[in-house]
């Protein structure tokens, strides 16, 4: 069995394995840094370099993985591209994949009821308005877990996003939101009550992690620990405006 370099960079990022080898290949070809110079390390290359208006191009245009056979529409972002907070979902349903934007319907409402809670909000482009983005930017079908193939691969566009808005905070809701940004499978309620880094562009960017405005529609109860993320939240970004 063999790998086409695409998935073999893939699996590699993953931390999957073996990469099994053509019959007759030797292990200095598969030593060779064929696999971190192939299309997709070009991909990431050139997301990396590209500005708002580009990127939305290239996520709207995208065919890397078989999402866009299914979508209706990206979900690119929405919000103040200037933000100080930065807000991370998991991924486009059914309501953000037909109007083309993140956390609508009752979860967005939820959202927005929180946010406008700590004083913050989704409109305008003032200190307190923020951006919003997804993990993935086409809905899976029927709202299936996101795969990791798929993260992967969407992967630089999130991070291009949060290169350009260069957050203060970010606040990451969901535990494969959290997961694919902190490259942990470790559980949402260890991760909370806690700030996170991640290095974007050489950049140390804070991570809070919370629960889904989705899964608190179900567990009610734990609203009050979404608050206190928030809470952390805002603790770092006084911190670092200070």
């Amino acid at each position: 069995m063999s790998l086409d370099p695409a998935r073999a960079r893939t699996w590699h990022h993953l931390g999957i394995g073996p990469l099994w080898l053509m019959r007759g290949a030797t292990v200095a070809a598969a030593q060779t840094p064929a696999v971190q110079s192939d299309s997709d390390e070009t991909r990431e290359f050139r997301i990396g370099r590209m500005d708002w208006v580009q990127l939305r191009s290239a996520v709207a245009d995208c065919t890397a993985c078989a999402l866009c056979k299914t979508r209706k529409q990206t979900v690119f972002g929405v919000g103040f591209q200037g933000a100080q907070w930065m807000l991370v979902g998991e991924a486009p349903g059914a309501e953000e994949d037909q109007r083309g934007e993140p956390f609508v319907g009752q979860a967005g409402r939820l959202l927005d009821n929180l946010l406008a809670a700590a004083g913050l909000t989704r409109a305008g482009a003032t200190e307190h308005s923020v951006y919003i983005a997804n993990v993935l930017k086409c809905r899976p079908p029927g709202n299936r877990n996101p795969e990791p193939t798929e993260v992967a691969l969407c992967e630089p566009f999130l991070l291009r996003q949060v290169q350009l808005v260069q957050p203060r905070v970010v606040v990451v809701m969901g535990r494969f939101a959290a997961q694919s940004l902190l490259h942990t499978d470790a559980t949402i309620a260890s991760l909370r009550g806690r700030v996170h880094h991640i290095d974007v562009a050489g950049r140390k960017v804070p991570i809070v992690v919370t629960y889904h405005p989705a899964y608190l529609l179900r567990n009610l109860a734990d609203k009050a620990k979404s608050w206190a993320d928030l809470c952390l939240a805002r603790d770092v970004y006084e911190r670092s405006s200070a």
